[in-house]
């Protein structure tokens, strides 16, 4: 199904019914031309400044043209050379659309988007002498990228490679980075269209590099972004954008704030994940939004019983309980999802350009480094029960065994709430801690989603702060066995890693949330106990 064209099916007929008034409302309005052209006043006066300088994304099937041919000549050049590995260190957009791209199209990309001394060290051990490291970042300070870019450099160093020569920089024009990389040397500088937004960014530099060096055709997404573009700008009720926002939008004034993604045999793989970006950070914000649920297939906890506050899609076929089903090439939905996003956007009154809420817990992480002491000693769990240290905000219960912790915990969301858990490890290793999702969603009978920490946090980590206020959130950090120095800076990665954890946990806490947060002091052991307390829950 990744080459068939695009379509969009409200399956549901109560809410085809509900969002046809929407669709012709936004079809008057000449709402997809004017988003076509850029027109900044789409979202009301207070996001006009923002989103004049966000919209060149509609045109980047256009714009992006001239980097197939210098993608295809440094990927020569580096496979004359023998560099035929590539190392992806980028988070958000820069790193999730890469991984659809190159997943989809089956060719190997490494992607580290983890501050997890594992899964970092797991890359370096990789054979150096044929890897190219992708350091993609718009300015070049975020954290995770640029202590990835110090470990990477001085391995190569080590390894007895020039590293100047095997580090590869995406970023805006004008950039710190930019600057940072003519200093050095770097091997080569590609800069992004600075006039669209991290999630916006699939079809930029950010998505097109390192998935072109990797061996993506990205010709082909571009073509089918192209062939798309017509019918997504027409000002008519076929437009699939038009047709996905009024039933996002429909859906979320009956109570349905939740988006439940399922794959239907699209072929387009981790498609969820890269979605799920775009919409919880576009719209999660001023206590509304939509929150992006990712389940293992249709029949998943969380699809397949979803409830009133959840609208299902299939990307591919409409199985049922789906109440929409999507339908196109990988190229295709990356456009139509940016363009029915921002469209909900306007349906639900937010700007779906910027991102006010993320900072918060990047700050918290900064205070939490810059007082080293607060991160070693200071740590009192409330309770152990095996290999499993809990903690809990303020008001959370931990008493008991971790069944009566995690049954409590559970019990304390609101009605029509969900849980979030958030994995702080290492996503190749502690694979497994990703079945938690569909046993809390089976035990709860709440949507509930599953996030990579820190990856999470340059995704829903927006919708958390700033969206619906009735989530619960399960965090989970371990012991780290080998840990990894980054050069040039006063911690390590577990300690940066703990930092971003106990950050965040802090900022969801002063919004009121409750956090409970279990520390494996053995991974696997720990995961293992996790697993067995929850089958212990009443579903």
């Amino acid at each position: 199904m990744a080459g068939e064209s695009l379509g969009v099916e409200i399956v549901d007929a109560a809410l085809a019914e509900k969002a046809a008034p929407l669709a012709e409302k936004l079809v008057a309005d000449q709402v997809a031309s004017k988003l076509t052209a850029q027109d900044p006043t789409l979202w009301g006066p207070d996001a006009e400044s923002e989103s004049a300088i966000r919209l060149s994304w509609t045109t980047l099937h256009k714009s992006s043209r001239p980097l197939i041919g210098e993608i295809a000549a440094l990927r020569a050049e580096l496979h004359a050379e023998g560099v035929d590995r590539v190392v992806l260190a980028g988070m958000g957009g820069s790193s999730l659309a890469p991984e659809v791209i190159t997943g989809t199209d089956d060719v190997a990309l490494t992607v580290l988007d983890t501050t997890d001394p594992g899964q970092v060290a797991d890359a370096l051990a990789g054979d150096l002498s044929r890897t190219v490291l992708v350091v993609s970042s718009k300015s070049g300070g975020t954290v995770e990228t640029d202590s990835h870019r110090r470990i990477f450099a001085k391995a190569f160093a080590a390894s007895g490679i020039d590293a100047a020569r095997r580090i590869v920089v995406v970023t805006d024009p004008g950039s710190p980075f930019s600057k940072l990389a003519e200093e050095e040397g770097y091997r080569k500088t590609f800069l992004a269209d600075p006039n669209v937004g991290g999630r916006y960014s699939a079809l930029t530099a950010f998505g097109l590099v390192p998935s072109g060096l990797a061996g993506a055709d990205i010709a082909r997404l571009l073509d089918q972004a192209a062939a798309a573009s017509d019918v997504l700008s027409a000002d008519s009720a076929d437009n699939p954008a038009i047709q996905l926002a009024a039933a996002l939008g429909a859906a979320h004034a009956e109570g349905a704030e939740k988006v439940v993604f399922a794959d239907t045999g699209s072929g387009i793989k981790g498609f969820g994940d890269w979605a799920e970006q775009l919409i919880a950070e576009s719209t999660g914000k001023l206590g509304t939004g939509l929150l992006p649920v990712v389940v293992e297939g249709p029949g998943a906890p969380g699809f397949a019983d979803a409830k009133s506050d959840a609208t299902a899609v299939a990307i591919g076929s409409a199985i049922e309980p789906a109440k929409i089903s999507v339908t196109g090439s990988l190229g295709g939905q990356f456009l139509l999802w940016e363009y029915a996003t921002a469209i909900a956007g306007r349906l639900l009154g937010i700007n779906p350009f910027d991102q006010p809420d993320v900072e918060a817990a990047k700050k918290a992480a900064r205070a939490l480094l810059d007082n080293p002491d607060a991160l070693k000693g200071g740590e009192q769990p409330s309770n152990v029960d095996g290999t499993v240290q809990i903690f809990g905000s303020e008001g959370v219960a931990t008493e008991g065994k971790l069944a009566d912790v995690l049954r409590a915990f559970l019990a304390s969301a609101p009605e029509n709430g969900y849980v979030s858990v958030q994995a702080y490890l290492d996503r190749l290793d502690d694979a497994s801690a990703a079945l938690l999702r569909p046993e809390v969603a089976k035990r709860s009978g709440l949507q509930t989603t599953f996030g990579w920490g820190p990856r999470f946090l340059h995704s829903t980590g927006q919708y958390h702060k700033g969206g619906h206020q009735n989530g619960v959130f399960l965090q989970l950090t371990g012991a780290v066995e080998h840990d990894l120095e980054v050069p040039d800076r006063p911690y390590t990665l577990g300690v940066l890693q703990h930092a971003q954890a106990l950050g965040d946990g802090q900022v969801l806490a002063e919004h009121g949330r409750p956090v409970l947060r279990l520390h494996l002091t053995d991974r696997a052991a720990g995961l293992a106990e996790l697993v067995r307390a929850l089958q212990e829950v009443d579903a």
